[in-house]
């Protein structure tokens, strides 16, 4: 048996079963068709399928890339359940990228289990469905006399059994069931769903077998460094090639003039080819030794004249003057904050982040007779195929993409400028080449979750309620456009619960690209708006955690879809968690107890921190809860705990220790060095818990990490009475 999974994002407008028998067994899936789509069936991109070989084998062709999230493990689970098969029978296997078969396959946005719960546990009802009714035929019996367990199809009256393998050509006479008639398993007769269930590479990623980006090998192959511009975009002067070529196994140092819309391409995540020089030879070391005597000299760019503090000092006289433009302004706001009992004023900012991930950007290439075959640890593989087809001028159907695992992604692997500089190269290099970024450049070439300011101003009453809230957000951008995911939407909470309430925007010019990290935006609105609705609520003298449900009010929910927010979702983690900490027990001196909750990618999250300060200023997190509100159904509730965990410790470290400074243009942080990720001796239990609610389950790779950090920054000032207003948290800020 072989199921096949896929991951269709789009409108789904129409749903229809493909079914295809032939000597390799049955092959079921969904097809998704949107207008746009072609009308052959053949064209239209599955979104699940599975295929029972005659010989009982089972292998999943998994279509989702996957970066350590467990997609590849967990989509394929919903199948397996539904078709009935144990889970030790299935074989898992990457899908190429092809969108004329599996449509656009992507990971981001935490959206693989809210957008094919349904329809991945369909096309396994409706193969079950199939075998069935195969079974009855031939048993000369009604389907309601036959059941399934493990693969095998049972007659209840007499006992007999027939495999799910011994069935498979026999199908070629069954019509399919309409996917929407079948009844789906109840939750209490899962076998799969529910278990915790390792991830299915494990055991390779701890033997160390070839599986990431970075273990690719081809014959005859190459090993290739580049270098680009410290500063983003500026062309190439000069560069001594000679001498890169002297070194010993050298066999190519050559300049890469670029694409003019590199930097900024439009339509894509990150950047595209950019000037640079690439160094070409036996293995990486040497290309990295011949790369080092390049004395490359670089143009003169403009945004050289940027810099981290430069743009700080800007946020400032912005804020004092007329915003560029509004985003939201409901009631009074001036008129209430005069009639306030208490007023407070504050400035929040954020510095620029990196992805930092484990595995540094890398990818192998292969061109040949026009043709260009690559292998990429990409999120994101089919624009980089065109990002590659128009950068080589190629045709995207002279391209193959090959998924391979990625060290870690958080949205960095959305780009795929390591994919059309390694296609270049290997062009140019007439042989395959391995293309692998050293630290330094990971950290330099990233395009970084973008900094931002907020200048706060918020009133309560007598009776402890907040009365009116004014942000002035100063951001990036060219008016009136921003940043890519430097923005902030008009209901951003608490809108709609504040009587009187303003947000504004202005930007500020930004020749830095910036993109999608982990949660992105709300990793950074989330510290700015949890950390001053707990000023609000001290400056009511108000129990912080109180005082968020309060706010919340008492509405289910506010707003309309796509805008729509659960009330009552974030109130009941909120009260989880409050039940889960112990919160308001009485704490050594030096130690705090913070809160702070938000909503993002479908999941309603709050968090409490608890944490112990030194006279020196030193933070030790002790631990941290955290209640979630994701839906009804758990999937893999070992990759579940590991999303969520893995987010709160990633979102700590941010706050902790993480910032990239810019100066004359150029990006001051290179290593791990001085841009340090949280040490194993640093982290902290987190203890997790799913509520069980009503709505269908939603993805985790994303919503735990907002919180996280307004809670670390509430537990610092409950414990030392300092306000984090700025991060990272540096010792110097918290010395008693």
């Amino acid at each position: 048996m072989t199921v096949h999974d896929t991951a269709l994002v789009g409108a789904a407008n129409r749903r229809e079963v493909l079914v295809s028998v032939s000597a390799a067994g049955l092959t079921l899936g969904f097809t998704v068709a949107g207008k746009a789509e072609a009308q052959d069936t053949a064209l239209r991109p599955l979104n699940a399928y599975v295929t029972i070989a005659p010989d009982g084998k089972v292998t999943i062709l998994a279509k989702t890339p996957d970066v350590g999230q467990g997609v590849k493990t967990m989509l394929p689970m919903l199948i397996a359940e539904e078709l009935d098969v144990a889970w030790e029978d299935v074989t898992v296997e990457m899908a190429p990228n092809d969108p004329k078969t599996f449509g656009r396959q992507f990971a981001g946005g935490s959206m693989a289990t809210p957008m094919h719960w349904d329809d991945h546990r369909r096309v396994g009802a409706v193969a079950r469905a199939m075998l069935i009714q195969a079974a009855a035929t031939a048993w000369n019996c009604g389907p309601g006399d036959c059941a399934t367990q493990a693969g095998v199809v049972i007659h209840k009256p007499s006992g007999k059994k027939r495999t799910y393998g011994s069935l498979a050509l026999a199908c070629a006479t069954v019509t399919p069931p309409d996917p929407k008639s079948l009844t789906l398993k109840d939750k209490k007769d899962y076998k799969i769903v529910g278990r915790p269930t390792r991830q299915y590479d494990t055991v390779k990623i701890v033997t160390g077998q070839p599986l990431f980006g970075i273990d690719q090998r081809r014959p005859g192959m190459l090993y290739a460094s580049i270098i680009k511009a410290p500063v983003f975009g500026a062309k190439v002067v000069s560069a001594d090639l000679d001498a890169a070529r002297a070194v010993k196994g050298v066999r190519k140092a050559f300049i890469i003039e670029g694409d003019p819309n590199g930097l900024f391409p439009a339509g894509m995540i990150g950047q595209g080819l950019l000037p640079s020089v690439a160094v070409v030879a036996d293995n990486w070391w040497a290309a990295k030794k011949g790369r080092d005597r390049l004395n490359v000299v670089w143009a003169d760019h403009p945004t050289s004249a940027q810099s981290s503090k430069g743009f700080a000092e800007q946020a400032v006289a912005l804020s004092a003057g007329k915003a560029q433009r509004s985003v939201r302004n409901d009631g009074d706001v001036d008129a209430a904050l005069k009639g306030a009992a208490k007023v407070v004023e504050a400035a929040y900012a954020y510095p620029f982040l990196s992805h930092a991930n484990l595995e540094p950007q890398n990818c192998t290439a292969e061109f040949k007779d026009g043709k260009l075959e690559v292998w990429a640890p990409t999120q994101n593989p089919e624009p980089g195929r065109q990002l590659c087809a128009r950068t080589l001028g190629l045709k995207p159907e002279d391209i193959t993409v090959h998924m391979v695992r990625g060290g870690g992604g958080f949205g960095r692997r959305l780009a795929n400028d390591y994919m059309v500089e390694a296609a270049w190269i290997a062009r140019e290099a007439g042989a395959p080449v391995k293309l692998v970024w050293t630290r330094e450049d990971d950290m330099a070439h990233d395009h970084y979750r973008p900094g931002g300011f907020h200048f706060f101003k918020g009133g309560v009453d007598a009776a402890g309620n907040v009365v009116a809230l004014h942000d002035h957000f100063v951001t990036y951008g060219t008016h009136p456009a921003v940043a890519p995911s430097a923005g902030m939407a008009a209901h951003e909470f608490p809108a709609r619960f504040v009587p009187n309430l303003r947000y504004e925007i202005s930007a500020m010019p930004l020749g830095v690209p910036t993109g999608p990290l982990r949660a992105p935006g709300s990793n950074a609105l989330a510290f700015a708006f949890q950390s001053f609705i707990d000023e609000l609520a001290h400056a009511a003298g108000a129990d912080p955690l109180a005082f968020q449900i309060k706010l919340l009010g008492d509405k289910a929910v506010v707003g309309e879809p796509p805008a729509a927010f659960g009330a009552g979702r974030m109130r009941g983690v909120l009260q989880a968690v409050g039940e889960m900490s112990g919160w308001g027990k009485k704490l050594p001196k030096g130690e705090g107890m913070g809160v702070g909750c938000y909503y993002s990618h479908l999941g309603y999250f709050a968090e409490v921190a608890h944490v112990a300060v030194s006279p020196e200023g030193n933070v030790k997190v002790k631990k941290v809860w955290v209640a979630a509100d994701v839906g009804h159904t758990i999937i893999n509730p070992h990759g579940a705990i590991n999303q969520v965990q893995g987010s709160v410790l990633d979102g700590l470290s941010e706050a902790l220790h993480q910032t990239i400074t810019i100066d004359k243009g150029a990006v001051q942080q290179s290593n791990f060095t001085d841009y340090p990720l949280m040490r194993m001796s640093e982290s902290c239990p987190v203890e997790v818990k799913f509520l069980e609610t009503e709505f269908p389950p939603t993805g985790l790779g994303e919503p735990a990490l907002p919180p996280a950090i307004p809670a670390l920054t509430n537990a610092i000032f409950a414990a030392t009475g300092k306000r984090v207003r700025s991060l990272p948290v540096t010792p110097e800020m918290l010395k008693a």
